[in-house]
């Protein structure tokens, strides 16, 4: 049995662009490309893009993944090594939940709250390995300090202006302007903005970050939430703008 490149997005929750990028890095070749072109996939690919899907929302990045499926050649030791590191994220999930409930009932009943419980199963920290991979470790430890210096209002509000950048270059897309026209070029300068409040937004910074957004799925779902296609007008739009507007790294 095999299914076309559409049916397999569609059931895994991703999209056809995502699947290509895959089978362009190698992390997952079609089964057979068909004389009009398009790809199938079989169950052994199947098996193979879970295996990727996990890995990615256990936080691993595309490079790491591929050397992961390279030393896993034994498919059924590689799923029950995924299945511990699931449950261990469900039981992290399940502490937060008695978290919240522990705060909410303690909030209600005016009792005195401990911080061990309200912060039990929350961790920051989990993607500590990713972005020193991606960054470096003085990237990672300045960020770090940033975000733990920020109040809870401070987090949420830095938080809600992504949502309004991402919502806003979805509503550019569907409307079909173009990622270099001046709304576009607009909400790219304000992601920038944004960005500085972290790093220096540099030229090959900015356009390796757009080119992130397509690559990881984890930022593709992010903004295509917004409309199938937003991941990769964000990329084009913030490539204009950093050839335009940013200097190159020093």
């Amino acid at each position: 049995m095999e299914w076309s490149i559409q049916e397999i997005a569609r059931k895994a929750g991703t999209t056809s662009r995502a699947l290509r990028h895959y089978g362009e890095l190698g992390l997952l070749p079609p089964s057979r490309i068909g004389g009009n072109g398009y790809r199938y996939y079989d169950q052994d690919a199947l098996v193979r893009l879970q295996r990727i899907l996990l890995l990615r929302e256990l936080g691993l990045g595309l490079p790491a993944i591929a050397q992961v499926l390279d030393g896993q050649r034994d498919t059924a030791t590689a799923l029950r090594t995924h299945l511990r590191l699931l449950e261990q994220e469900r039981e992290r999930i399940g502490r937060q939940i008695a978290s919240v409930r522990t705060t909410l009932d303690r909030t209600e009943k005016g009792e005195e709250l401990m911080a061990e419980e309200v912060f039990d199963g929350f961790d920051h920290t989990r993607y500590e390995e990713e972005v020193t991979e991606r960054w470096g470790r003085a990237a990672y430890e300045k960020g770090d300090r940033w975000w733990r210096s920020l109040s809870e209002r401070e987090k949420r509000d830095f938080q809600d202006r992504q949502v309004a950048i991402a919502r806003d270059f979805g509503q550019a897309l569907r409307d079909g302007l173009a990622p270099d026209g001046e709304e576009a070029q607009a909400i790219a300068r304000r992601h920038c903005e944004w960005l500085s409040a972290t790093v220096t937004p540099t030229r090959s910074y900015v356009i390796g970050l757009g080119e992130m957004y397509v690559a990881d799925l984890r930022f593709t779902a992010t903004y295509d939430r917004h409309g199938e296609g937003t991941a990769a007008f964000v990329r084009d739009a913030l490539k204009v703008y950093a050839e335009r507007h940013l200097g190159e790294d020093r």
